[in-house]
């Protein structure tokens, strides 16, 4: 009997109906599709902005008022003086140092300008959603998704010998940057803009072969989280993975070791330093159980690392905004894309080795006792020096007033005191605050109270009016 293979029993076809089902999102064939890193990213993007014909939709964490953030302005502007409909979105905690002016000069030349989710008095919980997206696109044709904002930091400045951060983007030109356009017209109008009709493309020609599957995240829904976990879950051979943030909750942590238990190549990239030590830290305080299972981890030496990136089997590319911490996968509004394309993973997979080649590999030590007993006590955690030693970089003020030491004891003994330390320390303040003047704590406290209990109230009356 000769067995007839239908679609549904076709080899892979279950598992991208179940990619499907946990993005909310298809896969869109017809890409074509490049990586674009650091500063060349930001180029890249100001091209897209150059070439736009008929609108540009732009989104973006931070938008800062530097030397970078102006030569967007300019691009922006040009492209409204040859008559392009120009949409900048921009999330007002993260772009909170911005100067007004640059905002006030975008306006007065016929750029809608709109601030993502202000402080709301009464909507305590919603004023912790943030709009963490990084994204620009042209005529619903090209895009550019990625961790790339707009600042000097991304720039860089070779005359000082400032190397630009270490981030990772990519370019989708096709029927894909329509469905990315689509997610940006989705927040534009939270943020109670617009769209006219003519700006939403129809009918994009196929420009390539890859087919990307654009993932939105929107909090409290984990697409990205499950999507992560259901790559990870289900890979093979390699799973390398870098990120600038890395807390993963405990979850995903449990697949990486599975994966790592079950003989799979699994790698992590992260910061040496990081412009947010404590979540380095953080990250740090993990590294005793992933090492133990045969997880293998770098530490890298340049300038901050920003990349979000995942590379499967020699396959899977993903690519965005998401970091793979609480905040990110359950809490912001976060964009990313998930490639299948043996091509653009050949592309990852080459930078990623040039990456740790550059990075410092953190092994653990076992302790010197006889027998299994070696296997039970903890150990410490050694630095193996790079192949490569990283290249000559000037740090920036903001760099140096954020970084903390790198000292082999911090690197993991040291992690949960320079968490925790600081949090005892601002307890003590707190707490001797209240015996020196008890009677202004009280009304501070007491304010706190009402303010939280009138937020929750509010909350109350909004889900059941709903």
């Amino acid at each position: 009997m000769i067995k007839v293979t239908t679609p549904s029993t076709r080899p892979g076809v279950g598992m991208q109906r179940v990619m499907s089902r946990t993005a909310r999102s298809r896969p869109v064939p017809g890409n074509a599709v490049r990586l674009v890193l650091d500063a060349g990213a930001l180029d890249a993007m100001l091209d897209v902005i150059t070439g736009a014909e008929r609108w540009v939709h732009f989104e973006n964490y931070i938008i800062r008022s530097d030397e970078t953030g102006w030569r967007f302005a300019e691009a922006w502007l040009a492209a409204a003086q040859r008559g392009v409909s120009v949409r900048v979105l921009y999330d007002w905690l993260g772009s909170r140092g911005t100067s007004r002016q640059l905002w006030r000069t975008l306006r007065a030349a016929g750029v809608e300008v709109r601030s993502f989710n202000p402080p709301r008095v009464l909507d305590v919980l919603a004023n912790l959603t943030r709009d963490h997206r990084k994204l620009v696109v042209a005529d619903g044709i090209r895009a550019i998704v990625g961790g790339m904002c707009i600042g000097n930091e991304w720039a860089g400045d070779a005359s000082r010998e400032v190397r630009p951060w270490r981030d990772t983007a990519v370019e989708i030109e096709g029927p894909a940057a329509a469905a990315l356009d689509q997610s940006f017209a989705t927040l534009w109008t939270q943020a109670r803009g617009a769209l006219p009709s003519e700006e939403h493309a129809t009918d994009v020609p196929a420009s390539g072969e890859a087919a990307v599957q654009v993932v939105a995240g929107v909090p409290g829904r984990g697409r990205v989280f499950r999507m992560l976990e259901l790559l990870a879950a289900g890979c093979t051979e390699r799973l390398w993975i870098t990120d600038a943030y890395l807390v993963a909750p405990r979850r995903l942590s449990r697949v990486f070791i599975d994966a790592a238990r079950e003989a799979v190549d699994v790698r992590l990239l992260v910061p040496g330093s990081s412009d947010i030590p404590v979540v380095r830290n953080l990250t740090r305080i993990g590294y005793r159980d992933l090492l133990r299972a045969g997880v293998r981890i770098y530490e890298w030496n340049g300038p901050m690392l920003h990349a979000k990136s995942l590379v499967v089997d020699g396959r899977w590319v993903r690519i965005g905004s998401s970091n793979l911490n609480a905040s990110s996968l359950l809490g912001n509004y976060e964009l990313d894309v998930f490639i299948d394309g043996s091509a653009l993973a050949e592309e990852a997979e080459q930078r990623f080795r040039r990456d740790i080649a550059r990075s410092t590999e953190i092994r653990r030590l076992l302790p010197r006792r006889p027998g299994r007993l070696g296997y039970v006590l903890p150990g410490s955690l050694g630095r193996e020096e790079p192949e490569i030693s990283a290249d000559t970089h000037r740090r920036t003020a903001r760099e140096r007033r954020r970084q903390a030491a790198i000292a082999l004891r911090t690197v993991a003994a040291g992690a949960r005191r320079s968490f925790f330390g600081p949090i005892s320390l601002g307890l003590v303040l707190a707490g001797t605050f209240f015996f020196i003047l008890p009677q202004v704590s009280a009304y501070a406290f007491g304010v706190i109270l009402l303010w939280l209990a009138i937020g929750a109230g509010y909350e109350a009356f909004r889900r059941r009016a709903r």
